[in-house]
């Protein structure tokens, strides 16, 4: 069963891909969504060349494109379709956890390219899940969070500690809900870390965001 992952370059699509593997089916080929400019996820606002040495480092092709938000859906569709005839595909792996809307609608692209959409984390418990992605080996930091979070949190890498601080704060442990997200260093996928550098930190309306580079 070879598949495509949906790669946000963050630890639930990373740990998703990890336990997919586990499952014996046979990743062939990561997808990510830039800006328009093609510069920086639209998910994540990490940048290219990272996402690019993230790919490198687990030894699988990367598909970049871009997209507004508006062509989003028609532009992902017709990536899972091109990429499903190039690498002889069968299903796409997510990251999602709970929400049954992210579900519905990544099972709807999925049916409209010809994939089976695979969500291994689908309705496990976000904390405990957390836990298994540092002990499974996932080295992450937080790369965006919003503003109850604020800038502090920046650059900080995921740990027992942290989620404890972001719990006490009402955030979720796993940021399911778009509280913050993560660029994985470093994970059993990889031959070796990913070094970046923080260069500065942005903030857009209520969300701040790191401006990244790789070392």
């Amino acid at each position: 069963m070879s598949i495509l992952c949906s790669w946000s370059g963050g630890k639930d699509s990373c740990f998703a891909l990890m336990q997919a593997a586990r499952q014996a089916y046979i990743p062939k080929v990561l997808l990510n969504v830039l800006n328009e400019e093609g510069k920086i996820s639209r998910s994540h606002g990490i940048p290219s060349a990272i996402l690019r040495a993230q790919a490198a480092a687990a030894g699988l092709p990367i598909h970049l494109i871009s997209s507004s938000w508006q062509d989003y859906e028609m532009n992902f569709t017709g990536a899972l379709a091109q990429l499903k005839e190039q690498y002889q595909l069968s299903h796409a792996v997510f990251g999602d956890i709970d929400l049954q809307p992210h579900r519905d609608w990544e099972e709807k692209v999925c049916t409209n390219a010809g994939l089976a959409a695979v969500l291994p984390l689908w309705q496990q418990n976000r904390k405990e899940l957390v836990i298994e992605m540092l002990n499974s080996g996932i080295e992450a930091i937080i790369v965006s969070c919003n503003s109850v979070m604020g800038e502090r949190f920046l650059g900080k890498k995921i740990s027992i500690e942290l989620i404890d601080e972001l719990e006490a704060l009402g955030v979720d442990a796993c940021g399911e809900n778009g509280e913050f997200h993560t660029l994985v260093l470093n994970c059993p996928l990889f031959t070796h870390a990913i070094p970046v550098d923080v260069l500065r930190t942005l903030q857009h309306e209520n969300y701040w965001f790191t401006e990244l580079v790789l070392k």
